[in-house]
């Protein structure tokens, strides 16, 4: 069978590939408690272990049991994007209409929208090298090239406004940037990503803003909204990582006014409306209760990384940049290895402890990096620190010898 060409394009999600190793790893005897084994602590994947707050399940079964589960617009519920204007008016003091808020299928619908509606064949665009694999893959899903720029812990694992326009050509049609970003769990700094957006729109461009993890901010400084800058940036979000709701596969884009509509006609077309029951359920995210159950949630992320980061630093894997959104950290470990690749695998067959290694997330930095999730429980972190350390000291003699 002949295959589309576009596929070419599209790299296999190497995250997933080394969740599946784990798992297999997971369910032999050596990690079997009761056969003495020792067992996977899985600090690989991005997906909070809370899941979604009472209200919010109770929510879905009585939009079930009242049979609340027919198409809603493609826009989604009046109502969801309504709470979702108030709470960015009471979280950031962003007025936004609701008009300008789709509900997506997850927020890989709302990029895949966003890209869709704006590049074709023959467009670049700008994104940053480390940078989560499906953002860049969405672009080349749309006949677009994304033009990965290597970003260092000089400019946060970001863009930068200067390397914006000293790689923007005719081809050029804008950026795709992320912050906080996954894999780093680093924003843009305000001013910067003001320099940004300024930079883009004078040459004509479109700014797309993945902020799904902006309710997951440490640091006041960074806690902002890129909509802040104006109507014409865009933003992609998810109720996946602050709200809980992973599998719920809810997302949403805040867009340009006049982007609304041909958004809608691709929704229209591509999935008809995101799940219903899913919609009625997230309008509980708003309730009091919710909210202070998600800010609980929030501190709690925050111990874990300030655990979990000097831990890293101590053993020699460095994190060259304190995370300060999200719950990954991205640590260096050419100390040890080479490869991080193998350096993961090694981990995983020795210490029972899966982590990513950076190949998913662009070639500059593909080696030296790997992700570690720190969405897993403290006590989980802790018992993963001193395996590490563990292995660790087994291999300094091997890293020093000639």
């Amino acid at each position: 069978m002949k295959l589309a060409g576009r596929l070419d394009h599209i790299e296999p999600f190497y995250v997933l590939e080394c969740a599946k190793a784990a798992t297999e790893l997971a369910r032999s005897p050596a990690c079997d408690a009761a056969q003495g084994g020792l067992p996977m602590i899985f600090l690989n994947i991005g997906e909070p272990d809370f899941t979604a707050p009472p209200a919010v399940q109770a929510a879905a079964e009585v939009a079930i049991r009242q049979g609340r589960s027919q198409y809603t617009a493609a826009t989604g519920l009046p109502a969801l994007r309504q709470a979702l204007s108030s709470w960015y008016a009471s979280r950031f003091g962003l007025q936004i209409a609701p008009e300008r808020i789709v509900i997506t299928a997850g927020a890989s619908a709302a990029l895949q929208l966003a890209c869709l509606a704006l590049f074709e064949p023959g467009d670049e665009v700008l994104m940053p090298d480390p940078s989560y694999p499906c953002n860049r893959h969405f672009v080349a899903a749309s006949g677009a090239l994304a033009k990965l720029l290597p970003a260092g812990p000089q400019t946060r694992f970001q863009l930068d406004a200067e390397g914006v326009a000293a790689h923007w050509s005719p081809n050029t049609r804008g950026v795709v940037l992320a912050s906080p970003s996954n894999p780093t769990g680093t924003s843009i700094a305000p001013e910067e990503l003001r320099r940004i957006v300024a930079a883009v729109r004078e040459r004509g461009g479109v700014s797309i803003v993945d902020e799904i993890y902006l309710g997951l901010s440490y640091d006041a400084q960074f806690a902002h909204s890129a909509l802040a800058l104006g109507n014409d940036v865009i933003s992609v979000n998810s109720f996946s990582k602050y709200f809980s709701m992973t599998g719920w596969r809810l997302g949403w884009l805040v867009l340009p006014e006049a982007l609304v509509a041909p958004v809608e006609k691709l929704a229209q077309n591509l999935y008809i409306c995101a799940s219903t029951i899913a919609q009625h359920a997230a309008l509980a995210c708003f309730e009091p209760g919710s909210l202070a159950e998600y800010e609980q949630r929030r501190e709690a992320f925050r111990q874990r990384r300030d655990f979990i980061v000097p831990a890293l630093d101590a053993m020699g894997l460095t994190v060259p940049v304190m995370p300060d959104g999200a719950f990954y950290a991205w640590a260096d470990c050419s100390r040890y290895s080479t490869n991080s690749w193998d350096f993961c695998i090694d981990v995983m067959r020795e210490a029972h402890v899966a982590l990513t290694p950076g190949r998913d997330f662009g070639p500059a930095t593909a080696e030296r990096y790997l992700r570690l999730s720190f969405a897993s429980n403290l006590s989980h972190l802790e018992e993963a620190a001193g395996r590490l350390k563990h292995y660790l000291s087994d291999l300094a003699p091997r890293r020093t010898s000639p």
